[in-house]
């Protein structure tokens, strides 16, 4: 057994952490996760933290569950990995068939890959080239959002809307047309429907400029993650979807992060019976067990695919480890957890009780807004909240939040200051309660709010 003080002194020498200012971490002490159970993580040295955040939004049944544990077990068993390229294997089919089964009506055909990024990597490359097939290649733009995130590749940077991820490697990525409005709805704005119809317009505007050029439009359904877990108004989904079939464009939804539950349906889309042309899922696909994405699209997008060989018709993207069947024999234990425990509808007064209980955390001073979509939720902080006056980038109070969280036994992670909750699915009422104090808690002592 490595003791503690090694393996901080080669995390420190050895790993590169994603999305951390590194001199910060060599000056701290890092915190060390060595295995899970439900909704906890223990660390190195015994300390039990909730997590918070379904370890970066994947989990979705707890840690070490008994059903996903078993059928990981009874895969490798059997072959950990085989390729897709050119061959098949049981679960991939057996996976594939199911998520037609599961996703909106129309979406036919299944293509896999590893992670949230690459799915809609896939997705825009199918689009792209879908167009050059129906003998349109001017079509080559995307339209894409605001604060919206899709991943770190290039192509999926390249249809992002945050400038402090993606400004560095502007030079690197593809032009698409970037859909600003004057200001981003939130849930007590009473002009929900005035933000809608501007945002609405925005993107009717950039199909009129643009006529003809479009390949795509792509968004996060209902609320953007990345971008601060900022809400849609409602019906912008089943509008924008009406707006790209009137202009004879694909639609393309990343459901990476508000799939398998999280928003209290299975898809986002559902809430208004939007089918997209192109689906993206991943995070939740494998129950935060394992890597797996996929892209899910139309027969007649697929069709357009299908030609002699000498046409060049082909696809030509792939995966090294696409289908993976340890990964898919996890899905699909996972989806039927989903069917065998009515998960959807026995989670609904939960879904409930954490909204209710967020609305509480409007009587901290600096507390500016709180979203709530299903089971995810963003608390901003801000200096004034009477003026909209955030706190300076610097101050870092979203980490420092996170941080005294953590000495009181749960596991965040902020999106600048503004406070994600976004636990298992499975978490019980009563350790759902536990998270909330805490957090509460927290933004107390770090804003130094003397309020009662």
């Amino acid at each position: 057994m490595i003791d503690k003080e090694t393996l901080v002194e080669w995390d420190k020498r050895y790993l590169w952490h994603p999305f951390t200012q590194m001199q910060d971490w060599l000056a701290e002490e890092p915190v060390i996760i060595e295995r899970g159970e439900g909704c906890y993580l223990i660390d190195i040295a015994g300390n039990r933290y909730i997590d918070g955040i379904a370890s970066m939004w994947t989990n979705v049944h707890g840690h070490n569950h008994p059903g996903l544990n078993t059928a990981l077990k009874a895969q490798i068993d059997k072959i950990a990995h085989a390729t897709l390229l050119g061959y098949s294997n049981v679960p991939a089919i057996q996976l594939a068939q199911k998520l037609v089964e599961l996703t909106p009506a129309g979406l036919n055909k299944v293509f896999y890959s590893d992670n949230g990024s690459t799915a809609v990597e896939v997705a825009l490359k199918i689009a792209y080239q879908y167009w050059q097939h129906k003998e349109e290649p001017q079509r080559k733009l995307f339209i894409h959002f605001d604060n919206a995130y899709h991943g770190d590749t290039i192509g999926a940077m390249s249809v992002g809307g945050i400038d402090s991820f993606h400004s560095t490697f502007a030079s690197l990525l593809f032009k698409g047309i970037r859909v600003s409005a004057s200001d981003v709805y939130r849930p007590s704005d009473a002009n929900e429907v005035v933000v809608k119809t501007r945002w609405l317009n925005a993107v009717e505007r950039a199909l009129s400029e643009h006529e003809g050029q479009i390949a795509g439009i792509i968004l996060e359904p209902l609320i953007q993650g990345a971008g601060g877990m900022l809400l849609a108004p409602n019906g912008f989904l089943k509008e924008l979807a009406a707006l790209a079939k009137r202009w004879k464009t694909l639609l393309i939804l990343d459901e990476v992060m508000t799939g398998f539950g999280r928003t209290g349906k299975m898809w986002a889309c559902e809430h208004e019976d939007v089918t997209p042309d192109l689906f993206c899922m991943a995070k939740g696909l494998a129950a935060g067990y394992l890597p797996l994405a996929a892209t899910l699209t139309t027969d007649d997008i697929y069709n357009a695919f299908l030609g002699e060989y000498r046409d060049l018709k082909t696809f030509f993207h792939g995966h090294t480890f696409t289908g993976n069947p340890l990964a898919c024999a996890v899905a699909l234990e996972n989806i039927a957890i989903f069917e065998r425990e009515n998960l959807l509808s026995r989670l609904q007064p939960t879904l409930e009780h954490f909204k209710n209980r967020l609305q509480e955390f409007y009587a901290l001073a600096h507390v500016g807004d709180v979203r709530v979509c299903g089971f995810t939720a963003g608390i901003e902080l801000m200096e004034n909240p009477d003026t909209d006056t955030p706190y300076p980038f610097e101050e870092k109070v979203g980490i420092r939040v996170c941080k005294e969280a953590l000495t009181r036994g749960a596991i965040l992670r902020p999106l600048v200051n503004t406070i994600v909750l976004m636990p298992p699915l499975q978490i019980s009422i009563s350790e759902l309660d536990t998270l909330l104090d805490i957090v509460y808690t927290s933004i107390k002592v770090v804003t130094n709010d003397p309020s009662q």
